[in-house]
């Protein structure tokens, strides 16, 4: 039994290492720098210790407070839009259909490609003045937009790039709608009840699981989001798609300004902690798991 216990903590120390490595250490390391005016051209032992006036500077700091609103539109935008079209996807790709396999691969592909540095370049080069898509609209005889050169359009572009990625979070609908039991159709069927009706009082309740966990991570993920919004827009116009995570690398690479930067990185951490953490308290009011039915059927 010892020497079982022995091998299993020689197969789990390469990943304490690396976590201690590469997750623990720079997650304290940020917190210890956002209390400095550490520049990053100086070395770290010049960094002194300024508190919380990092902080309390962000306060004050009219493009942070931009950034933050933007990063809010932005999250809220295409968080919901993003699941409405993965569960619609979903919903469509399991029915019954010939070929429904090779439809599935092929809605899944913009998934695998979307976030890439790639797609973002094209993203760009079809939404740019003289792009694809201002080519076609000139071909139907309607003028063109000038689509990252306008406030709107320009964070139109962005939240449609990220609406692109739609794969996962549809592959995840997907395996929850394979989970639902046909025989709860079949009752509905035989009850006489709609399509639209089965929907919501069947598939919607069984899926609120996957949905929770598809929320938690599309809210992260849109937190995150850095790509897209720094190679199509660079931020702009007027800073209109200026997303915090952006913020944070100008200014620690651009500026230097590595202990404000990193508590930037701090507050947009307690942010996404705060969102979780409501949504996980949220979830006994809208989230339904068998086994809590089982148990109330057991009661």
């Amino acid at each position: 039994m010892y020497s079982n216990k022995w091998i299993g903590s020689l197969y789990i120390t390469p990943f304490v290492i690396g976590f201690l490595l590469f997750t623990a250490f720079p997650f304290v390391a940020s917190f210890v720098l956002s209390l400095t005016d550490a520049r990053l051209q100086d070395q770290l032992g010049a960094a002194n210790f300024v508190g919380l006036s990092n902080y309390t500077e962000m306060a004050a700091d009219s493009t942070f407070r931009q950034s933050l609103g933007v990063t809010f539109a932005y999250v809220f935008i295409t968080v919901p839009l993003k699941l409405a079209f993965a569960l619609f996807i979903a919903v469509v790709l399991n029915f019954k259909l010939k070929g429904i396999g090779l439809f599935r691969t092929a809605f899944y592909l913009p998934s695998i490609l979307g976030g890439s540095v790639a797609i973002a370049v094209v993203w760009r080069f079809v939404f740019a003045g003289d792009g694809l898509l201002n080519q076609a609209l000139a071909g139907i005889g309607i003028g063109g937009v000038n689509w990252l050169g306008e406030p709107t359009t320009a964070m139109f572009s962005i939240v449609l790039l990220r609406l692109w990625q739609f794969g996962s979070a549809m592959v995840v609908f997907l395996a929850g709608l394979k989970a639902i039991p046909e025989d709860l159709y079949e009752a509905a069927d035989l009850d006489g009840a709609s399509r639209l009706k089965q929907f919501f009082m069947i598939t919607l309740p069984l899926l609120t699981p996957v949905l929770f966990f598809n929320f938690i991570m599309q809210i992260v993920q849109a937190f995150q989001e850095f790509n897209g919004p720094y190679i199509i827009t660079a931020g702009g116009p007027l800073k209109s798609s200026y997303l915090l995570p952006l913020m944070i690398y100008e200014e620690a690479f651009k500026y230097f300004n590595l202990g404000y930067s990193s508590a930037l990185s701090w507050v947009l951490f307690i942010i996404i902690a705060v969102f979780t953490a409501v949504a996980f308290w949220s979830q006994k009011h809208w989230v339904f798991y068998a086994q809590d039915r089982d148990d109330k059927g057991g009661h």
